[in-house]
């Protein structure tokens, strides 16, 4: 798990912007991005957009039990990441969801200035702080992207296609 780290060649990162800064993005590589900073009931908009987009791509309907927990896990996530932004980060401005053929990228856009972790260690009988553990546990890799002189974070999560 790496809690900060810029996005290296191929990765999921983000698409380019219009200015061409960033190398073309493969073709396979589709994103879906929603702005959340005027949207009300965050979480379950967020939840929605990334279960609309687990439908568009094949995901859902899942045919089998692991398609169905491979889709349950991202949906979770969503909510978690989304979720901490709402409670420590002064609100998400934006989520985007990357795909590839191998995998999924959850990106959630905030102002805040503080540096998510797990809680250590880990209490499974307290309530509250288990958002992070959470992410570290059903995802490949998990980080934070900062820009420097610029406020707030990208925190983001990649989690595996089903197989």
């Amino acid at each position: 798990m790496s809690t900060t780290r810029q996005h290296p060649p191929g990765d999921l990162g983000r698409e380019p912007d219009e200015a061409g800064a960033a190398s073309p993005v493969p073709a396979e590589r589709q994103w879906r991005t929603l702005s959340l900073a005027q949207a009300g009931g965050i979480v379950p908009t967020a939840r929605d957009f990334a279960r609309q987009a687990l439908h568009d791509w094949g995901w859902l309907p899942a045919s089998t039990a692991d398609r169905r927990a491979a889709a349950e896990d991202v949906l979770l996530v969503v909510s978690e990441l989304v979720t901490n932004a709402c409670l420590h980060a002064e609100g998400p401005e934006e989520i985007r969801i990357g795909r590839t053929p191998k995998g999924l990228r959850v990106e959630v856009v905030d102002r805040g200035t503080g540096q998510p972790a797990p809680r250590t260690p880990h209490r499974a009988g307290r309530p509250g702080g288990h958002g992070m553990f959470i992410v570290q546990r059903l995802c490949l890799d998990w980080g934070v992207l900062r820009t420097p002189d610029a406020p707030g974070k990208t925190v983001w999560a990649e989690l595996a296609a089903p197989a």
